[in-house]
């Protein structure tokens, strides 16, 4: 991951967390019925989720009490705007906007010297079978302080009071708990600490409960495509819901998707497309073995590129070069299929959401199709960053080249 550091694609914008923050992140992770870490130093994203302490733990889910308790940690208002790179939901980051949009004043206010542990609570204590994501509809966003930094301002403000009656002002001892109390926590008096809780209403999205799961529902009828081929069998055994369930390797999904007006392609408009050019590279240099020269030359240079392609055997040569001969030969015949001479996974990968879909649901449906057809690197990227890091660490030195190259050109 070196050169994706050097090159700040990797985690860049996290937030280092070190000395007296350590100790108040712990006081959340307790707080929330989880271990402490032992770390001394680490990093957080927007939500406070830590890969440190996540690979300490052997668990990136961490910060969740069960698949159906997720929660969030702030301990800085550096944290508003930054990426989550690990979201259990689709929708993490919007609720955390919407969390740092209604209270980011005090936000800034009470971290100066405590933290926020947040806990998202969509009605659900428990997941017990596959379909239960069905049941997501409000999210409920609530906040509590460490130290119940807000219910001690109420004790100083009623010892205030107390203070002020009759000849409370000459009683030592409640001299010394007012003293006390300031002392450890500072002057409340003038602070607002009082975080009501929000509402985020969920549509189509995706989840990683039950291995991951798209709930699709803003569309001709609910769809509900599953990453685990476990939990598909279980769901399937349903009679009680009027849903489709497919999985997502199914080859009957995609064309679902574009009956359901969801995805949609033009291979000859996509011809003349980056995105095309991308998908091709990627699907040549997965092909190519053994070459004399860096596979990122070979990509970037018209010449090797050439050279090397003519080396390929045929069929190989044909994969590769599918969509520019299905349209070489459908100018002079129209009896051609595209399934007759465009590989099916390079077809999958050509295609996009459908123009009419909202921006946020494109998004969605992005994330999809790249995991459909993990074919451009540049989408995997924006997309599904942990995906994109896992094949990343599995892909040939010199392609890592193209690919940093490729997506350092794109941002």
């Amino acid at each position: 991951m070196n050169k994706l550091k050097q090159a700040n694609l990797y985690r860049s914008e996290l937030i280092p967390i070190s000395g007296k923050l350590v100790e108040r992140y712990n006081q959340c992770l307790k707080k929330l019925g989880f271990t402490a870490t032992k770390l001394t130093s680490f990093s957080i994203d927007g939500i406070g989720y830590s890969p440190e302490i996540a690979e300490e733990k052997g668990n990136t889910m961490y910060l969740n009490n069960g698949e159906a308790n997720p929660h969030a940690i702030i301990i800085s208002p550096l944290q508003k705007g930054k990426p989550v790179y690990s979201p259990f939901h689709s929708f993490d980051r919007e609720m955390m906007k919407q969390v740092f949009q209604v209270h980011g004043q005090k936000i800034n206010d009470i971290t100066r010297d405590s933290a926020i542990c947040i806990d998202f609570d969509q009605d659900i204590d428990a997941f017990y079978e596959p379909l239960d994501v069905l049941k997501y509809n409000k999210v409920y966003i609530k906040f509590h302080l460490v130290n119940n930094l807000d219910k001690i301002q109420k004790e100083q403000l009623k010892l205030i009071e107390t203070f002020k009656q009759g000849n409370n002002f000459i009683d030592e001892d409640l001299h010394l708990e007012l003293l006390t109390s300031a002392k450890k926590y500072g002057d409340l008096r003038g602070r607002d600490l009082s975080l009501h809780s929000l509402q985020y209403q969920t549509d189509s999205f995706y989840t990683k409960s039950f291995g991951g799961v798209y709930v699709l529902r803003d569309f001709i009828s609910p769809l509900i495509i599953f990453e685990d081929l476990k939990w598909y069998n279980e769901a399937i055994k349903d009679t009680v819901h009027d849903i489709l369930i497919f999985h997502i390797a199914q080859p009957e999904l995609m064309e679902k998707l574009r009956d359901h007006v969801i995805i949609e392609h033009d291979l000859e408009e996509a011809l003349n497309t980056d995105r095309y050019q991308r998908i091709k590279k990627m699907e040549f240099a997965m092909a190519l073995k053994d070459t004399q020269h860096p596979l990122r030359d070979i990509l970037n240079d018209a010449v090797l590129f050439k050279s090397y392609l003519n080396k390929l055997d045929i069929e190989t040569r044909k994969r590769v070069m599918g969509v520019e001969l299905y349209l070489d030969k459908l100018e002079v015949s129209n009896q051609y299929k595209i399934s007759d001479i465009v590989d099916l996974d390079l077809f999958n990968a050509l295609h996009l959401p459908h123009s009419s879909l909202m921006v946020k649901h494109q998004d969605l449906i992005w994330k999809l199709l790249i995991n459909v057809a993990p074919r451009d690197v540049l989408f995997l990227y924006w997309y599904d960053k942990e995906a994109f890091y896992k094949l990343y660490e599995s892909w040939d030195d010199s392609f890592k080249d193209w690919v940093i190259e490729t997506i350092s050109n794109n941002i």
